[in-house]
C-alpha cells in the first residue's frame, strides 16, 4: 500500500540560508523544509558538527532532512563573500553557533541585516540576551535542568529526572520555526525583516509553564509529582513484566465517572459508593491502596489489552510503547507518519511532520550528503555556472 503523503508546499519559494548545527537549530530549519521552503545548509568542508560528531549518520539523518547541502570555506574571503551574496537572496537566515561565533565569522545581524533588510534573522542560543548565563554553552540536558523541566520530573521523593524528549533542542526549534513563519507573514504587510532569538532555557520554561500554576496555588516551588494529581493515576504494571510493560491511566477530578467505570471494568462494583473511595479527596488519601486495586487487574493483562479495555470503558489510558513497537506498527506507515529514508547506503525509519494537510502528512526528503547540492544550489540562488563552481572548488572556496 502506498503511504498517505502529499507535499504541503506552504512555504514554496521561501529561501532559507541554514548555518545551524546539532539539533535545536537544525530541527527548526528541517521543519521549514517540511513546509516546502528551499533550505540550503551551509557546511564547512568537513561537514557540520552534528554530521561529524557521531560514528554513523543516523543523528544527522533525523535532524537534517528536507535540505540541500553546500560546502563553503567561511574562513576564506571569497567563501564569506559567497555566503553574503546568498544572504542577499535569502528570506531567512538561521544559526545556532556558540555565543559570539557568528559575529566573529562576519555574519552577525548588523552585517546580514544591512545586506538584506527584508531578511528574517533567526538564532537559537542556550541562554537569552541579558541572562547572567548568556555566554554559557548549552545542550538539551542543560536547558532542561535550567528551564525547570527536571525539577518537576521524577518520583516525589527521588532525584530530578531529565524528560526523554528533547524539548530543549527540538522544542526550541519548533518555537522558532513558528515565529519565523509569523515574521514572514508580517513581512508581507510591512516589507521589513525581523531579528528573532529563541533561548533554550526560556523555551523549556515555556513548555513547563504548568509548574507555575502549581506554584501560584501553593506559594511554593512546584514539586515532583506524577501527572494527573489524582488516584488512580499513573503507571501500572502489565504482563509479561518487561522493562516497558506498563499502561498509563488517568482519572480526572473533572470527570467523577472515571472511577465507577474502572470499578465496573475490573469487577469491583461493590466498591462503588464506598465512602473510603467515593470522592477524589478520599482516594488521594488512600492513593497507594487505590492504585494497588487497579494494579492487581493490570498485572493479569498485556499493556495492549489493558489499554484497549480501559480506553473502551471510557477512561483515558495509554500503553508504554517503545521505539521498536512503534516502528513495527503498520498503520504508521500506511498513514505516512513513519517513513523510511535513505542516506547513501544507510536507511532508517523516522517520523515525518505529524500534522496532516488536507488529510495527508508531508513526505521526508532525506538528509543530504555533504556538499551534495553545491553546484545546483549556487546555480539556483546566484546563477553560477557549473564551470564557475568548479573553479571555486579548485580554489578551496567550496
Amino acid at each position: 500500500m502506498e503511504p498517505n503523503i502529499a507535499p504541503p508546499n506552504c512555504l514554496a519559494g521561501i529561501k532559507v540560508l541554514d548555518l545551524t548545527q546539532f539539533e535545536a537549530g537544525t530541527s527548526c530549519t528541517e521543519a521549514l523544509g517540511w513546509m516546502g521552503a528551499d533550505v540550503v545548509k551551509v557546511e564547512p568542508p568537513g561537514g557540520e558538527a552534528g554530521r561529524r560528531g557521531v560514528a554513523d549518520p543516523y543523528y544527522f539523518m533525523a535532524y537534517s532532512a528536507n535540505k540541500r547541502s553546500i560546502t563553503v570555506n567561511l574562513k576564506s574571503e571569497r567563501g564569506l563573500a559567497l555566503v553574503k551574496d546568498m544572504a542577499k537572496k535569502a528570506d531567512v537566515f538561521a544559526e545556532n553557533f556558540s555565543p559570539g561565533a557568528i559575529e566573529r565569522l562576519g555574519l552577525g545581524y548588523d552585517v546580514v541585516g544591512a545586506l538584506n533588510p527584508r531578511i528574517i534573522y533567526a538564532q537559537v542560543k542556550g541562554f537569552g540576551t541579558g541572562s547572567p548565563y548568556e555566554k554559557g554553552l548549552c545542550f538539551d540536558p542543560i536547558a532542561q535542568a535550567c528551564g525547570g523541566a527536571m525539577s518537576i520530573t521524577g518520583e516525589p521523593d527521588g532525584r530530578p529526572v531529565k524528560p526523554g524528549p528533547t524539548i530543549g533542542d527540538t522544542g526550541t526549534g519548533m518555537l522558532l520555526a513558528f515565529s519565523i513563519v509569523s515574521a514572514l507573514y508580517q513581512r508581507v504587510q510591512t516589507g521589513k525583516g525581523r531579528r528573532l532569538q529563541a533561548a533554550m532555557q526560556d523555551s523549556v520554561m515555556h513548555y513547563s509553564r504548568g509548574m507555575f500554576i502549581r506554584q501560584a496555588q501553593t506559594g511554593e516551588a512546584a514539586p515532583r509529582r506524577p501527572a494527573g494529581g489524582n488516584a488512580p493515576s499513573g503507571i501500572f504494571p502489565c504482563k509479561p513484566g518487561g522493562p516497558n510493560d506498563y499502561v498509563y491511566l488517568l482519572t480526572s477530578r473533572a470527570n467523577p465517572e472515571h472511577w465507577p467505570r474502572l470499578l465496573k471494568l475490573i469487577g469491583r462494583e461493590e466498591l462503588i459508593g464506598d465512602p473510603r473511595y467515593d470522592t477524589a479527596a478520599a482516594r488521594l488519601e488512600r492513593s497507594e491502596e487505590v492504585n494497588e486495586i487497579i494494579a492487581g487487574w493490570t498485572r493479569q493483562r498485556t499493556k495492549q489489552e489493558a489499554m484497549g479495555q480501559i480506553s473502551g470503558a471510557g477512561v483515558p489510558a495509554g500503553a508504554v510503547f517503545d521505539s521498536m513497537e512503534l516502528t513495527n506498527e503498520p498503520s504508521f506507515y500506511e498513514r505516512g507518519i513513519l517513513q523510511t529514508v535513505h542516506h547513501g547506503d544507510w536507511k532508517m525509519a523516522m517520523p515525518t511532520w505529524p500534522v496532516r494537510f488536507d488529510g495527508a502528512p508531508p513526505p521526508i526528503n532525506p538528509a543530504p550528503l555533504l556538499g551534495e547540492h553545491t553546484t545546483q544550489a549556487l546555480g539556483d540562488w546566484l546563477g553560477l555556472s557549473a564551470a564557475e563552481v568548479e573553479a571555486l572548488h579548485k580554489d578551496g572556496v567550496v
